[in-house]
């Protein structure tokens, strides 16, 4: 079971759900026009992650198998269905921006992938972080992309005018072509990070392996990692996996 700050670490940096998993492509794409708008997601989805996470940790001894996925949906939709009536009654503006977004946080691939390989294997405890870390880590790709958006596409950031009065706003980059060409630039800066990182392992005479390309079969492969680097979720056995940390 992986540390808390190893959780951390697997959702911001070493396993991003945008950046590196490419996951929850659709709420990325269309609702990051602005800082605010991509923020608000993210947390959102966070808070839901993080809650169905720990219930799904302490039922699973309960749930039975063959109908795990209908019962991690009904957790999932009970917590949306919470965050998305506080946000209409707290945060309307914000709701109402975000619109049908929100209740598709349901079917979001990022909760459901993370209910079925980690919250259904692990502790509370360790569940949680995994959902704060995956959280945040998608909250930084949206808000990242957002701003980039925001800036380029209206001149302004979280709302506030920041670009001089000269400056005519390019309005693609709030517009659908624009998200993908920010996260294609984004991706490729992270990937040139990753290339830097390759050629640093390999001054030092080590040997540096892309978590994304893992196949976490050490049997054929030659790195010799010993898959250190990635989730051990297939190193638990059926004891630990049903009766571990509850």
């Amino acid at each position: 079971m992986g540390s808390a700050s190893e959780r951390l670490y697997n959702g911001l940096i070493k396993e991003n759900p945008t950046f590196v998993l490419m996951l929850g492509m659709c709420p990325t794409m269309a609702v990051t026009t602005s800082g605010i708008n991509a923020i608000g997601m993210g947390l959102s989805t966070t808070v839901v992650l993080i809650l169905s996470n720990m219930v799904i940790s302490l039922l699973r001894n309960i749930i039975p198998d063959k109908v795990r996925i209908p019962a991690f949906i009904v957790i999932i939709a009970s917590f949306v269905t919470i965050v998305q009536m506080l946000m209409q009654g707290y945060l309307p503006s914000l709701y109402a921006a975000l619109g049908i977004y929100i209740p598709l946080i349901v079917v979001n691939c990022i909760i459901l992938g993370r209910a079925e390989s980690w919250a259904y294997k692990n502790g509370v405890v360790s569940s949680a972080f995994d959902g704060i870390g995956m959280g945040l880590g998608f909250t930084f790709g949206l808000t990242c992309i957002g701003l980039v958006r925001e800036l380029i596409g209206a001149g302004t950031l979280f709302g506030v005018t920041v670009m001089p009065s000269f400056y005519e706003p390019a309005s693609i980059f709030i517009m659908a072509p624009g998200a993908f060409f920010v996260l294609a630039c984004l991706v490729a800066v992270m990937n040139k990070l990753k290339d830097r990182a390759a050629v640093r392992a390999a001054a030092k005479g080590e040997e540096y392996k892309d978590p994304a390309s893992c196949t976490k079969d050490c049997s054929t492969c030659g790195s010799g990692c010993g898959a250190k680097f990635y989730d051990n979720t297939e190193k638990v056995n059926t004891s630990d996996e049903k009766g571990g940390e509850a």
